[in-house]
């Protein structure tokens, strides 16, 4: 009876082993080793769908000469657009610098309000939350409504500064009309505007910390300076850098405020990277050289994102 037994289970058991796997457990089972392709996957390649396309057919317009024009395909003219960028374009260079010294300001004075900012809020503060609540509303409002009211406030006859400086004896100014004025007011918008989202990153830092290494620093008698630039800073330093590296991509791409306020003017005196691509594009109808401006734009953020990030790790 054992032995019959023992043939009938091993019989079975060959039968099963022998009979095809269930589709569902195939799958089931491939699921479960690629786990991360599955479910992943889709959503990774539709976004290297989304930005490979844009991309290359930028790259691939930038080889060209195309006036946009329905009836007249483009003309491959190969290096010709990024050697005249480089070679013959004093307005790109012109535009380059402008966009620089637009950004290296804004960020670096950003960087050091919202942090002073961030420090502040983090103190025992009565209404400290109201206080937290009115720092974010600059950040809230859409930046054509803001670049709109302070355009108003800029204007030479109503505007509020210059009714203010004849209201104490002083004579009033032209403000956006000025081509020496005109940069740095916009850098003052963009900071007005922006400072609150590095204090929010900066402020987020500054709950995470651990109270223990400032509990030490306090015992061994430093002062609150010291406490801030010798242990606070260097805890906070990373979550710093990563505001730092949002708002320079994107003070670096800053288009709305500038276009509102002065399109670029007086003359060329505001004119950065991004209006110079939009103007080229769009109004001069000249896509293929825009299309080379534009990757050479692409290139120029990549760089800078890439020395920022390069540099946290250095100090790392």
């Amino acid at each position: 009876m054992a032995t019959g037994t023992s043939t009938e289970v091993r019989a079975a058991t060959g039968a099963r082993a022998s009979a095809p796997s269930n589709p569902g457990n195939r799958l089931g089972g491939f699921v479960d080793r690629h786990t991360r392709l599955v479910f992943a996957g889709p959503a990774v390649a539709l976004i290297l769908l989304i930005l490979a396309f844009p991309i290359g057919y930028t790259l691939y317009l930038s080889l060209t000469q195309w006036t946009g024009s329905l009836t007249r395909d483009p003309q491959w003219v190969g290096l010709d657009n990024y050697i005249r960028i480089f070679t013959d374009d004093p307005r790109f260079w012109d535009a380059f610098s402008r966009t620089m010294a637009f950004t290296v300001g804004t960020v670096v004075v950003q960087t050091v309000l919202g942090v002073a900012l961030a420090v502040l809020l983090h103190r025992e503060l009565r209404l400290r939350g109201l206080l937290r609540s009115v720092m974010l509303m600059p950040m809230i409002a859409t930046p054509v409504a803001i670049a709109l009211i302070w355009r108003l406030m800029f204007q030479p006859d109503l505007g509020i500064f210059n009714q203010i400086l004849n209201a104490v004896g002083l004579p009033g100014s032209t403000w956006l009309a000025n081509e020496k004025l005109a940069l740095p007011l916009l850098a003052v918008v963009d900071t007005w505007e922006w400072t609150p989202l590095i204090a929010l990153i900066t402020l987020a830092g500054l709950t995470a910390l651990p109270v223990e290494p400032l509990e030490a620093a306090q015992i061994d008698r430093a002062n609150a300076w010291q406490r801030f630039w010798h242990v606070t800073l260097p805890m906070v330093r990373p979550v710093i850098v990563v505001a730092l590296v949002f708002r320079l991509i994107d003070a670096i791409k800053t288009f709305d405020i500038i276009f509102v306020m002065t399109q670029g003017g007086p003359g060329f005196a505001t004119e950065t990277l991004n209006l110079y691509i939009y103007n080229t594009a769009f109004q001069y109808q000249k896509l293929g050289y825009a299309s080379a401006l534009l990757i050479v734009f692409f290139a120029l953020v990549f760089v800078l994102t890439g020395l920022t990030l390069s540099f946290r790790r250095a100090r790392d």
